[in-house]
């Protein structure tokens, strides 16, 4: 019998691309300011390079510019994209999903990879501790501990004193949000949202039990 439900965060309660966008919209801000440039063409310009590749944006940019700039310039604009208060919030499927699980008598928690300050963030601005049982940032264990690898569900369990059977996890990446099923006997479900990860391969094959397109798909599963 299913007492937990965790979530993954980026792509599957929160939409990375709007996340990306705040973050170019805070760093637009900051050279406007420093070098008196529109930062709406900045967002702009940000954004276009992003779409051709997500590598190295801020040198790119700088670059487009033809401003000369140091390692150093690049890593605090990093650290500011990072930092920076997002302005986000849930899919529209988020809150009713988490409604009728509570409603159910279930828990909820999250596993989320990502660098801490920047997933700390995402889940203040959503007020994720008002929602969720338990949250795993793997970054705060340490950086071998983002999945796949499976300490993160080691945890989860331990603080919902669950077996692993009881546990379905929601994610939306191939690349490493199922392969723990392979591990410990957790029924994985893959959210698929707007084609996010399409082209992507499971990892060692391993797929995920269920698909779904809308989180409220979990309660009829759980109700069969």
């Amino acid at each position: 019998m299913v007492k937990a439900v965790v979530f993954d965060l980026d792509d599957t309660l929160i939409s990375e691309k709007e996340y990306i966008k705040s973050g170019y919209r805070h760093i637009a801000g900051i050279i406007e300011d420093r070098l008196a440039m529109d930062k709406n063409q900045v967002f702009d310009d940000l954004m276009s390079l992003f779409k051709v590749s997500p590598l190295n944006v801020f040198n790119r940019l700088y670059d487009k510019y033809q401003i000369e700039y140091s390692k150093e310039m690049i890593l605090d604009l990093v650290k500011e994209y990072r930092g920076h208060f997002p302005d986000i919030q849930f899919y529209d499927d988020v809150l009713p999903c988490l409604s009728e699980l509570k409603r159910s008598g279930l828990k909820v928690g999250i596993i989320t990879d990502g660098y801490a300050i920047a997933q700390r963030q995402k889940l203040k601005a959503i007020h994720a501790d008002e929602y969720f049982d338990e949250v795993i940032v793997t970054d705060e264990l340490w950086r071998e501990y983002w999945k796949p690898h499976p300490k993160a569900f080691e945890l989860m369990k331990e603080k919902f004193k669950l077996n692993f059977d009881e546990m379905i996890y929601v994610g939306d990446n191939p690349e490493k949000d199922f392969y723990v099923s392979s591990i410990f006997p957790i029924k994985t479900v893959r959210i698929l949202r707007d084609g996010v990860h399409k082209d992507r391969r499971y990892l060692e094959g391993i797929e995920a039990d269920i698909l779904i397109n809308h989180l409220q798909e979990i309660d009829s599963l759980l109700n069969r």
